[in-house]
């Protein structure tokens, strides 16, 4: 009988284990709470769930080391609030769409934040529902405007920061810099066309006209494969696709669609060839990348944060959508290597250097260079066609073809 109860206790002992570890691992799924493990020092470490954090970021259907848009968002966080003393997460959603993204929004202002980041077009439903949902707390949307579903409404209510980015100016110096590097056969893949995508090939091909003409180029003698893939993914139809590119005699492509671009690298590094890369330097990713039509996305949230805890000036932001450019930290390529002050994040270029650079950038800054950002295309889903790009862009020296 002793024998007998003695089992029964140890069953006993041991289900509740179970339950309590089995508990404890739900709650925790079921939050998605970043837990900042590449941010080893930072304050809000040794937090738990129950205490609040005041600045909230949502990511979208990445993780926060995707080198992209959530992580160059959650940087510039990072160097804000560590700076100003100020509590800070992220929260991943549980799944992702509008619904979910609302749902990590509400968890995060539930946790106490009093600004929420969301960076990406893909939370612009989530943040018209949000907006009016909690009056209180101050929203900044990186590249995106808050909509309905059906797009029939616009509205940026004034605890709004909607903050958009010249992609057609970093577009333009990926273009020049290709081709003052000598490079005569580009390629561009976009994932779809939508405006973002759309102004960063017409910038490149901006670019890239420009950097012909001033080489003295003759008509058609610098080539561009245009194509959009019509996804944002890593796959291997997109491998294909650049690794065809890649056999026609395509020196770089410009790889302007998320993931899109480690398919594009993968072909590169079978190549031999070369990579452009997008929104955040992509040069740590691939040994093939030569430089990165970068948008300051860390920069604008500081600024944005600034306007809120330190100048009292959201308003300047509140209710609007605010262009980030060349004038003040909004978009660029690489000048310096992270970890190394003394490399040179030209140094994957044959030729093409940062005083190159720096004189190219200072004509966007003064307007003696002014990229277009959008032109008239009759597909309804925004692809342009070989005639349309050479028109529109006033290409000569730039032959395009459209894919």
């Amino acid at each position: 009988m002793k024998k007998i109860l003695a089992i029964l206790m140890v069953l006993v002992l041991a289900l509740g284990t179970l339950t309590a570890c089995g508990t404890k691992e739900d709650e925790k799924d079921d939050l998605k709470v970043g837990d900042n493990k590449d941010d080893k020092d930072d304050k809000d470490d040794d937090k738990t769930a129950d205490d609040t954090y005041e600045i909230g970021l949502i990511t979208d259907k990445g993780n926060i080391d995707d080198k992209s848009f959530n992580q160059g968002a959650w940087e510039g966080v990072l160097e804000f609030a560590k700076a100003n003393n100020v509590s800070h997460q992220y929260y991943k959603p549980e799944e992702a769409s509008d619904l979910g993204y609302l749902a990590a929004i509400e968890l995060a202002i539930t946790g106490g934040a009093k600004v929420v980041v969301t960076p990406g077009f893909l939370f612009e439903v989530a943040m018209y529902e949000a907006q009016t949902k909690f009056p209180e707390v101050k929203f900044i949307l990186l590249d995106g405007s808050p909509h309905t579903a059906d797009y029939s409404v616009f509205e940026t209510k004034e605890n709004v920061a909607s903050v958009m980015y010249a992609e057609e100016e970093s577009g333009y110096l990926a273009g020049y810099a290709a081709v003052m590097d000598g490079m005569k056969k580009l390629g561009f893949m976009g994932g779809m066309a939508v405006p973002a995508v759309q102004a960063f090939g017409y910038g490149y091909l901006q670019g890239a006209e420009d950097a012909a003409k001033e080489l003295g180029l003759g008509a058609g003698e610098v080539q561009v494969t245009y194509h959009y893939t019509g996804n944002f993914e890593e796959n291997d139809t997109n491998k294909a696709t650049a690794k065809t590119m890649y056999q026609e005699g395509t020196e770089v492509i410009f790889a302007c669609g998320g993931s899109v671009g480690k398919s594009v690298m993968a072909a590169a590094s079978e190549a031999g060839a070369k990579v452009i890369g997008v929104d955040v330097d992509q040069r740590y990713d691939s040994e093939t990348v030569i430089t990165s039509a970068t948008k300051g996305l860390g920069a604008s949230v500081v600024q944005v944060l600034e306007s809120i805890y330190k100048t009292d000036s959201f308003d300047t932001f509140g209710g609007k959508t605010t262009y980030f450019d060349s004038t003040n930290e909004g978009v660029g390529l690489p000048t310096s290597v992270i970890g190394d002050a003394s490399a040179d994040a030209f140094d994957r270029f044959e030729s093409f250097n940062v005083d190159q650079y720096n004189t190219v950038f200072a004509k966007l800054v003064d307007g003696s260079v002014d990229p277009i950002r959008e032109i008239t295309v009759e597909d309804a889903g925004g692809v342009a066609t070989a005639e349309e790009l050479s028109t529109n862009l006033n290409l000569t020296g730039v032959k395009v073809e459209v894919r």
